[in-house]
């Protein structure tokens, strides 16, 4: 019976070891958030999710769902979905206490598809140099919205150029600060055919599903926010062409149907970091380079590290790195809001 006893108490003292383990990387996984994301963007999220990071019972929440399902800003965009906007750390508690189900429901059924068109100035300037016309894929589409590139207006500082698609004065206008040599065009490259790919497609004729977009779109960045429904009423009324399918089986597919006489080329933003493990991405990268379309790669720079480590610092916490064919060019503002140029042209 002692045996049974020391061994029954050796079990206990493991699983409390597991369980501190398992929830200090969650705990880490939000501090790091709000310190390199949340931080100079939203001061709200940024508080909650520091709040996450240092409350057990938070933790023990995030810790039952599964681990793919608990990023900082699916979490809270499923609080906010489901209860509002939590004012401080008592309200984020509250909520996750009388309404757990219903955010577990929201956290295992949707995912951070943020759909952010401003990205698309960060893209232009290398879509810009490209033998045209253009055949656009996108692969983690969301809504489509980001292949909608050349309906809107585009504003370097320096230089601002219009819509190559007239919208009759409604279209959204983004603002991208720029760094180093940004080859800026003079025009919207001429885009003759576009086609995106998402496990799940996000469809513009819900307002469910278009409420959910507005829900990713963080607490105090009011000017995203209108952009976006600008965004949305443009698809609305030009549908891009959203397939449902999988980036790692269907991509080539997909990459057949583009019309011969254009330059095909395969775009991602904040996509590759919720396809795990590294050897799935390094599949996604060697797929994209056998059917010869050109790659372009818009993401945090641990998702690639290969490549990564050719490019110069980070001029700031939280940029994405952009990548042309495999080779780092830009460090990128994760919203599309800066451009900082370090490669050739």
């Amino acid at each position: 019976m002692q045996c049974e006893a020391i061994v029954a108490k050796h079990f206990v003292e493991v699983g409390t070891l597991v369980q501190q383990a398992e929830w200090k990387g969650i705990s880490d996984q939000y501090a790091a958030f709000a310190a390199d994301e949340a931080r100079g963007s939203s001061e709200a999220y940024e508080k909650l999710a520091l709040a996450v990071s240092q409350f057990d019972d938070l933790l023990e929440f995030i810790a039952t769902l599964p681990v793919e399902r608990r990023q900082p800003n699916l979490f809270l965009a499923a609080v906010r979905h489901v209860c509002g906007i939590a004012r401080n750390v008592d309200d984020l508690r509250q909520f996750v206490h009388t309404s757990q189900g219903q955010i577990r429901e929201v956290m295992l059924s949707r995912t951070t598809q943020t759909n952010e068109p401003a990205r698309c100035a960060v893209l232009l300037p290398l879509l810009a140099q490209l033998a045209q016309p253009l055949a656009l894929i996108e692969v983690g589409a969301s809504a489509g919205l980001c292949l909608l590139m050349d309906h809107y207006g585009y504003d370097y500082g320096n230089a601002r150029i219009e819509p190559a698609v007239s919208d009759d004065g409604h279209a959204p206008v983004f603002t991208c600060e720029v760094s180093g040599k940004v080859p800026i065009p003079n025009a919207i490259p001429r885009i003759a055919w576009r086609a995106g790919l998402d496990l799940n497609p996000i469809d513009l004729r819900s307002e469910r599903d278009a409420a959910w977009l507005e829900t990713l779109v963080w607490p105090g960045q009011d000017a995203r926010v209108a952009r976006l429904h600008a965004a949305i009423n443009i698809a609305r009324r030009n549908p891009p062409n959203v397939i449902r399918g999988d980036l790692l089986t269907d991509l080539a597919q997909l990459v057949a149907t583009a019309p011969n006489d254009t330059t095909v080329v395969v775009f991602h933003t904040a996509v590759l970091g919720y396809v795990a493990p590294q050897s799935a991405r390094e599949q996604f990268a060697a797929t994209v380079k056998k059917t010869g379309a050109e790659w372009i790669s818009n993401e945090a720079p641990g998702v690639f590290p290969s490549i990564a480590r050719k490019a110069p610092p980070s001029p700031a916490r939280g940029r994405f790195l952009i990548s042309w064919n495999g080779a780092p060019v830009a460090w990128a503002g994760p919203h599309g809001q800066s451009l900082d140029w370090f490669g050739t042209t």
